[in-house]
């Protein structure tokens, strides 16, 4: 089977997250069969919630729809390495693949901080994949804090 990335479409939904003054961040949720199940981007200052990152909006929506708790077999890609949170929900998720652009030594979970999913109480690990598309990811972040300081 050939590897299709859908980068770009996490990297539109966070585009459109730094249009509504929201941190650039996107996801995209693909289903095993390579469908697009749901796109997001970052919405915690739109719905007053510290919880709305992309990744959680995207999850949220494809187990809403499928009536589940749970996502084998599907691929997650987000612009920005996901925090410890969200790590944890992708986990939960159990999310097959994660492919993630721009590396987050600040607020990381995955490659930085507390890496999540190394720890023993972690009971699902899915294949990540770092540095997709991360220049542009990081050009938007980088972009969108230049215009706040």
């Amino acid at each position: 089977m050939m590897f299709t990335s859908h980068m770009q479409i996490a990297l539109t939904e966070a585009r459109a997250a730094a249009a509504r003054g929201e941190v650039p961040v996107g996801a995209a949720l693909i289903d095993p069969s390579g469908r697009l199940v749901a796109a997001d981007g970052n919405r915690t200052r739109e719905r007053s919630d510290p919880t709305a990152h992309a990744e959680v909006l995207v999850i949220r929506a494809a187990c809403a729809a499928l009536k589940t708790e749970r996502l084998p077999g599907f691929s997650l890609y987000v612009t920005l390495e996901p925090c410890p949170a969200c790590a944890a929900i992708i986990a939960a998720a159990r999310i097959a693949r994660l492919y993630y652009g721009a590396a987050d030594p600040k607020s990381g979970g995955i490659a930085q901080g507390p890496r999540i999913f190394t720890h023993p109480q972690c009971h699902h690990i899915p294949e990540v994949y770092d540095d997709i598309a991360a220049p542009e990811a990081q050009a938007l972040l980088k972009t969108f804090f230049a215009a706040r300081r």
